[in-house]
């Protein structure tokens, strides 16, 4: 085991960032047009790295499995994008939110890459007003903000329900000016199959192309990793069907340290689970519980009515509720963080208050913004003595320009309409804080292999703070990136084309094919999905919302028994020479069967309760995470041995100089 050396500069907080870039290596603009770099996934974090980075004048390939980058996961986001610009005058700093966003991450992540998140989210801001994204305007025409929850400000910067999508289009428009250039080459409908490294260096990849099922070698000075997070390894989650960890994972075998592989986010605002029919699940934003109010009923008989269909929500009175988040976090309400509100829906439908057919489902009620925004509407139109129904029609049109299309998904998948009856959530995985460890300049162990956006640990802690997914991967691909990519890039300026002729080319590219011959080879009668789910089933019973040491171990035994099945038994149809669908879902799922384990270990191995690390064997008399500074104030970064049991653990102190550890409290 060693300790890890982040690389954080000296100096200040608020100076870090500016003194570490008028410290490190820069490549002039004629020496840039000899350097090639390879970008693998093109969502906010690919896309916005890899059209900074051809716009500096460097040879860009992007790779992405999808068949444009507009379909990248980050299409997926919904509520906003966190920005302290300070806009509403309520207080917001830099500072505060660097403060909430390590303390929302329960005190394990960095405060070096916590603040530059925070200096830099401005500019992002203005970087996406000026490639034409549409943020919502107040009524003077200056950007509207909502909170969300773990803060007491309003930050968060959106596009009705549609932010990450409209991110996404500004990321794909300042890329394709730059396909248009020829500085950048897209390889869309191409998976990342292993890195090559020449020397100790990441100098290229080995990809599969899959419309063709050809093999390709592509070479370059660097590679960057923005190929999203893993929480498709619980099979249902938020996440697109095709996200995956194939291009992390083929890089921690290679070399490239996993970190904190046990902190996945449990999204509080999801649609419940209906059956076993489901291949995933659907996000509801955060920020419908600015407006919604979380309830559920008071009384058990109540909920048991509810669930056999004898009463409806909207016969039972206020009294008759149980606005729980409200009654145990008065200071934040329904705005605690995600980890949160999901303990507290699970711990109230664990207790027989669950409210649809299955019981694992609370209310989100907008019947009180309904009623509260038509008084304000009516009021201000000049109506003062307006009629409930006249009430309720402009408080609907109200809601409607706020959360119209949120509101349309779930009325179109549930078949109920949310503005006359309160909508259904319950927690589901959704984003992945672990991931590749990275120092202060968001290179990997892997010298001139990078991770930027979700695929890399290095900013969220232990849980993420609603619409900063959106703010990482952004910063990381326009503003952290590219400057800091130029320091290793500076040292090649002489080296020249990297030639794919080279035996390390050759050798992985052997492996990569073995590896898919051996897949095809297997032989068995079972279905790639069905492996999918049963590992789904173990992560979520054994290593979900809460965890227990008996449970984790039986865990690590149960993937490990089910990898080995897999390997035997696993049937993959069609050819590996042409397009397969099954042959790429095989691969992802082989990874995930690693993953899985090295998960449960990690799990194991952290005896204290932190953000969405919740084990039941660590927690306060009131139920709440109870941390243990003592002993795991570090980052978990594990080195692959071969086996997940081989794994071997390195640790990264977390120092604390400028924000004082305490039990987080929302009250």
């Amino acid at each position: 085991m060693s300790v890890l050396d982040s690389k954080i500069p000296k100096g200040p907080l608020a100076e870090k960032w500016t003194n570490h870039k008028n410290d490190i290596n820069l490549v002039n603009p004629a020496n840039k047009r000899n350097i090639d770099v390879i970008v693998i996934g093109t969502g906010l974090a690919g896309g916005a790295a890899a059209a900074t980075l051809a716009e500096l004048g460097y040879n860009v390939k992007t790779f992405c499995y999808q068949d444009s980058p507009r379909r990248a996961h980050s299409i997926a986001a919904q509520g906003g994008i966190n920005a302290s610009k300070n806009y509403q005058g309520d207080g917001d700093s830099d500072y505060r939110l660097f403060y909430d966003t390590v303390k929302g991450g329960d005190y394990r992540s960095r405060e070096g890459n916590v603040y530059r998140l925070a200096e830099v989210s401005g500019n992002i801001i203005d970087q996406c007003v000026a490639q034409g994204v549409p943020f919502a305007r107040e009524y003077g025409g200056y950007l509207d903000n909502r909170s969300f929850g773990g803060v007491l400000v309003s930050r968060t910067f959106y596009a009705k329900g549609q932010t990450g999508q409209q991110l996404l289009l500004g990321a794909y428009s300042a890329m394709n000016r730059q396909i248009n250039r020829g500085k950048i080459k897209p390889y869309n409908r191409h998976e990342m199959m292993d890195l090559v490294l020449v020397d100790g260096k990441a100098r290229g990849i080995i990809a599969r192309n899959m419309i063709t099922g050809e093999i390709e070698r592509h070479s370059a000075h660097a590679v960057v990793l923005a190929s999203g997070g893993y929480g498709n390894v619980f099979f249902l989650s938020t996440n697109a069907m095709g996200s995956n960890v194939m291009a992390a994972w083929r890089a921690h075998r290679r070399g490239a340290y996993f970190a904190n592989p046990c902190y996945t986010q449990i999204h509080p605002t999801c649609i419940p689970v209906t059956g076993d029919h489901q291949s995933k699940l659907t996000l509801m934003s955060e920020s419908l519980r600015n407006d919604g109010r979380i309830w559920v009923p008071k009384k058990e008989e109540d909920a048991k009515a509810i669930r056999e269909g004898k009463k409806k929500p909207t016969e039972l009175s206020e009294e008759e509720r149980d606005y729980y988040l409200e009654r145990r976090y008065p200071a934040f309400g329904n705005l605690v963080p995600r980890d949160v509100a999901s303990r507290a829906a699970k711990e109230r439908c664990d207790a027989g208050y669950g409210v649809n057919k299955t019981g694992q489902a609370v209310y989100l009620d907008f019947s009180s913004a309904i009623e509260r925004y038509g008084k304000e509407k009516a009021f201000t139109s000049g109506n003062k003595n307006a009629s409930k129904e006249e009430i309720t029609k402009l408080g609907k049109e109200v809601v409607a320009s706020k959360y119209g299309n949120l509101f349309d998904m779930y009325n179109k998948i549930v078949d109920q309409n949310p503005y006359e009856t309160p909508m259904m959530i319950y927690p589901a995985v959704h984003y992945t804080m672990g991931g590749l460890w990275v120092d202060y300049n968001l290179q990997t162990t892997i010298p001139g292999c990078y991770a930027a956006g979700e695929a890399n640990f290095s900013d969220h802690g232990a849980n993420r703070l609603g619409a900063s997914a959106l703010m990482q991967g952004l910063a990381d691909g326009y503003f952290v990136l590219p400057y800091t990519i130029g320091d290793y890039l500076s040292k090649d300026i002489r080296t020249g084309a990297i030639p794919t002729d080279l035996p390390e080319f050759e050798e992985t590219e052997k492996a990569v094919k073995e590896r898919i011959d051996k897949l095809m080879n297997a032989g068995g009668k079972k279905s790639v999905d069905s492996y999918h789910k049963e590992l789904g089933l173990i992560m979520w019973n054994k290593c979900g919302m809460a965890r227990n040491a008996e449970g984790l171990k039986e865990a690590i035994e149960e993937i490990a028994a089910l990898r080995e099945d897999f390997w035997k038994n696993v049937k993959v149809p069609g050819s590996a020479t042409s397009k397969n669908a099954e042959l790429e879902k095989a691969g992802r799922v082989a990874d995930f069967l690693e993953l899985g384990e090295l998960f449960a270990k990690d799990a194991l191995h952290r005896e204290e309760s932190c953000g969405g690390h919740f084990r039941e064997e660590y927690q306060t008399e009131e139920g709440e995470a109870l941390r243990d500074d003592e002993n795991f104030k570090y980052v978990a970064a594990w080195e692959y041995k071969g086996k997940p049991a081989d794994a071997v653990l390195h640790k990264e102190d977390l120092v604390f100089e400028n924000i004082e550890l305490k039990t987080r409290s929302y009250k």
